[in-house]
């Protein structure tokens, strides 16, 4: 029996290349120079669909693959994926979640460490001569004892906040209702009465249609001159104009941002800050979960074609 037909969105590191074309065999769409002359000619043929978070799976892409059975995400956001098309076509849906939680949760924490101590101006400090020339580098802010504020308290989200009970910070979070396993931090209903609380506001919230640019100006002018947002989620749960105009006028302290509306080719007006932190969506970047995230896309893949239950379904 030949191998079940894929269709790759976009690429992935060699380890899960190789394993992946073993198992099945693949189109590589991202490859393709006429990409809708690939559809029109592999996806009648196509049962699966082998994507990555951001680049998800449109309308068109699934409809140009009348027997699709199965789209496997790699990584946790789906929210690239049109679920309605997928609802009404039978389609299941997978992500990758939880083995990704910790190295993002980590990330999150050292942004918020790096951007209030200044560590990448102060790494060119010393390496410019402005230490030998200039003297003490200017002081920065403490993390330590200080206020958190978490947007959404699920796997990601918990995970920072048991990272920054380590710092002895005082913590609260916003959900769509309090959390059992919110030991010893306040909730806040409100999102911007949150804000208006912290020093420090971390976005872990699941992308979707109702917290699309959640994070807008009225949370922004909250959390205020002295404030850091920092995003670790999706970019489109902030409204990067209000952003953009509260860190240039300096209605915002800070920012550290690892996600950005359109990445990898974000607004210039970024560029120019001196008081934002940009990393390049990269909070699962590490070789431990890049593999294991690799294995999980294949896992359900495997285990749709072989009858077995889906390991992390979404849909």
């Amino acid at each position: 029996m030949s191998n079940p037909e894929i269709l790759q969105v976009g690429p992935y590191p060699q380890w899960d290349e190789e394993p992946l074309n073993a198992a099945f065999a693949v189109h590589r769409y991202f490859d393709a120079a006429d990409k809708p002359a690939l559809l029109d000619k592999v996806g009648p043929d196509v049962r699966g669909i082998a994507t990555r978070g951001e680049l998800g799976a449109n309308r068109a892409m699934i409809e140009a693959c009348p027997n699709l059975e199965i789209i496997s995400v790699y990584g946790v956001g789906y929210d690239a994926v049109d679920l309605a098309a997928c609802r009404e076509k039978g389609i299941r849906v997978t992500n990758t979640p939880d083995v990704l939680t910790n190295d993002v949760a980590d990330l999150g924490v050292a942004m918020m460490l790096c951007q209030s101590r200044g560590m990448i101006g102060a790494e060119s400090w010393v390496k410019d001569g402005s230490w030998n020339a200039k003297g003490l580098y200017p002081l920065k802010r403490r993390v330590w004892g200080r206020r958190a504020g978490i947007l959404g308290l699920g796997r990601i989200g918990f995970e920072v906040a048991k990272r920054l009970k380590g710092f002895d910070m005082e913590i609260s979070y916003s959900d769509v209702g309090p959390k059992s396993y919110a030991e010893g931090m306040r909730f806040v209903a409100d999102p911007v009465e949150l804000a208006r609380n912290v020093d420090f506001l971390f976005v872990t919230l699941a992308a979707s249609v109702e917290t699309r640019h959640i994070v807008g100006r009225d949370i922004i002018a909250a959390l205020g001159t002295e404030g850091m947002l920092i995003n670790i989620s999706r970019a489109s749960n902030i409204d990067e104009e209000a952003l953009l105009d509260a860190l240039e006028s300096g209605a915002l302290g800070s920012a550290a941002l690892d996600v950005f509306e359109g990445e990898p080719k974000l607004n210039p007006r970024f560029l120019a800050l001196n008081n934002v932190l940009l990393q390049p969506h990269h909070a699962s970047g590490t070789i431990e979960t890049r593999k294991a995230m690799g294995k999980l896309v294949r896992d359900n893949l495997e285990a749709h074609f072989s009858g077995a239950p889906l390991l992390t379904p979404v849909l």
